[in-house]
């Protein structure tokens, strides 16, 4: 199986470098080569900035935009707290999952190419069963809610140009359906890009992307600030009245499930440091400055973005803070900040679904070894030259069939599920304690020898117990929302 970090490989073809790379790593000349790793793949070409990038893009997505709204909950005393709070966590534990990338020696150890390898590394039995099937359903999980917050965001733009031109009285109504449905048709040529490594170009569009509607909405929510001439919000958070006690209790939960997901990226730490080149320094070690780098410049963002959107709004914060029309004007402004959400998010989806992409393709070519659908590359010159002698594009059957098939799969559950705020919270309680929490802590006890019962061993025990706890809670806040939304919700005709 050819593969370039993990992923199954769609290279340029270059045929005498090609041929010259095959004999090389058929005669096991790795070491010191000029195209190889210590493990016989091709030389990785990552570093702390790329790495930065790949988190930044997957860590700000659609999950800033929800913060106004889970602060309001909270108040302004518990909210930041909360926040400060799991980005601490998140830098911790993703510091302990980076120290499991290799197996003994953090320079020379045998690689753990994938989540899953890393928990297979250290970990047996059914922990390996459940972490798989939790760290991939998480996955599918998030290209769901990539896709709502996408169309959201796309049927944002002509709700904000209907409402310039017809007034701010009219309704405007809009079905999200044709919008998910054009994000899908993106994805499926996306999707094709066959590599970790290939899509850095897109992580560094969407990075940049995020930054811009970020800081769009925190200048909106500055101005609007001044304009009410002092800060909203209580130190409490939306008050009983306002709400009922119950669904104080049930939105403050949720709102700790929108905090955790907007940090959540540990589900695909180390296939992004399986980008990273070979030492020195070592892996872990430029994953943990570019773990510093991403969780510190997404806190900031957090904080301004998620604080300005309550003192703006105080109680009455949207649940989306560019699409829920808290913001009416400038209404080109709002226009290019929704825009920039689509790009980045169809780079977001690509960095979240690769692992995803690269399980299920090894999976079945060591299944279905001897299968051309499965194993054949179809050669499609990128130039009007008929022949390959210049660049061009590997098309694989089964790569494009499968992944145009997951796309179009969570496309249509997006169009029967399109609740962006409590989709987002449940999928943060879901993915925080198992994949940011229990297995990082447990592989990392494994990988250290840390002894049972030991202190250090019974406050890392301490912090998952803890977590889960949250974990709890917080999926419980999200389900009671999702069920509240079904009671008038009607499949494909829901408009915004």
């Amino acid at each position: 199986m050819g593969e370039i970090n993990g992923v199954v490989a769609g290279k340029q073809c270059y045929p005498a470098a090609a041929m010259e790379m095959e004999v090389s790593a058929e005669l096991g000349h790795t070491a010191g080569s000029k195209l190889y790793d210590d493990d016989g793949r091709l030389k990785r070409t990552g570093t702390m900035w790329t790495a930065s990038a790949h988190i930044i893009t997957a860590v700000i997505g659609s999950g800033v935009l929800s913060l106004g709204w889970a602060i309001a909950q909270l108040g302004w005393v518990a909210g930041p707290a909360v926040m400060l709070l799991f980005s601490i966590l998140t830098y911790y534990t993703s510091a302990l999952l980076a120290d499991c990338y290799r197996s003994g020696d953090e320079s020379t150890g045998k690689r753990n190419y994938t989540y899953m390898d890393a928990v297979n590394a250290n970990l047996s039995g059914i922990k390996v069963q459940v972490c798989g099937f939790l760290q991939y359903a998480n996955i599918v999980g998030v290209a769901i809610g990539y896709t709502i917050a996408a169309s959201i965001s796309m049927l944002a733009i002509k709700r904000a140009n209907c409402f310039h031109v017809k007034g701010h009285g009219d309704p405007c109504n809009i079905s999200s359906t044709p919008y998910m449905i054009i994000f899908g048709v993106v994805e499926i040529f996306f999707s094709q890009i066959p590599d970790f490594d290939q899509i850095s170009w897109l992580s560094m569009l969407a990075a940049v992307m995020s930054f811009t509607y970020s800081t769009i909405g925190l200048g909106l929510g500055i101005v609007q600030v001044v304009a009410n001439k002092g800060v909203q919000g209580s130190l409490t958070g939306i008050s009983i009245g306002v709400v009922t006690p119950i669904d104080k209790v049930w939105r403050s939960l949720q709102a700790f499930g929108d905090i955790a997901f907007a940090y959540s990226y540990s589900l695909i730490l180390i296939e992004i440091q399986d980008t990273i080149r070979a030492p020195p320094p070592s892996e872990a070690k430029v994953m943990r400055r570019a773990t510093v780098v991403s969780v510190a410049v997404t806190t900031l963002f957090y904080m301004l973005c998620g604080c300005m959107g309550y003192a703006a709004f105080g109680d009455n914060a949207p649940g989306n803070l560019l699409t829920g029309f808290g913001f009416y004007e400038p209404f080109w402004l709002l226009d290019i900040a929704n825009a920039a959400i689509v790009i980045h998010l169809v780079g977001a989806y690509q960095v979240y679904c690769q692992p995803l992409f690269a399980f299920v393709e090894k999976w079945a070519q060591q299944r279905w070894s001897k299968s051309w659908y499965i194993t054949k590359d179809i050669d499609v010159p990128l130039s009007f030259s008929s022949s390959c002698a210049g660049r061009c594009y590997k098309v694989n059957l089964f790569r494009l069939t499968w992944r145009s098939a997951f796309v179009v799969v969570t496309t249509v559950v997006s169009m029967l599920l399109p609740f962006f705020n409590d989709v987002v919270g449940l999928l943060g309680a879901l993915g925080f304690w198992p994949l940011t929490v229990y297995f990082p802590v447990e592989m990392y006890i494994v990988q250290k020898r840390i002894p049972n019962w030991s202190t250090r061993w019974v406050c890392l025990q301490l912090l998952s117990l803890a977590c889960l706890i949250i974990t709890v809670a917080s999926a419980t806040g999200s389900v009671a929302g999702i069920m509240s939304d079904l009671k008038v919700y009607k499949p494909f005709a829901t408009t915004y």
